[in-house]
């Protein structure tokens, strides 16, 4: 399950976060996940409990915001929102289509004291 590796990233992220910027605690995590990251929801809320325990973020809220997917089509030029990779255009019916948003994933928010 690579969404346990994603939690200890993002623990190896708030630590160093806290050593530059001086906070001792993580009360909220929010993070922005793309449509087409990847990552099963319900398993990285699992994995962030069981990764954060013992860290500065143990008793830390896992906000989730899920962002849409977006492509551009090639043959009538625009950028549409689409629910999966190929896909077809929602406005010409093409599968001509460059994903240009949705893949990512980055923390968003901390709330920490």
């Amino acid at each position: 399950m690579h969404e346990m590796a994603i939690c200890e990233s993002i623990r190896a992220i708030l630590e160093e976060e806290a050593a530059r910027q001086g906070f001792a605690r993580v009360d909220r995590v929010c993070l922005e996940i793309g449509r087409l990251a990847g990552v099963e929801v319900e398993a990285l809320k699992f994995g962030f409990d069981v990764v954060m325990r013992g860290s500065l973020a143990e008793s830390a809220r896992l906000d989730i915001l899920k962002t849409e997917a977006r492509a551009w089509c090639v043959p009538c030029g625009r950028s549409v929102a689409i629910a999966q990779r190929y896909d077809p255009c929602p406005v010409c019916g093409s599968h001509q289509l460059q994903v240009t948003g949705g893949e990512e994933m980055r923390i968003k928010e901390l709330e920490v004291s």
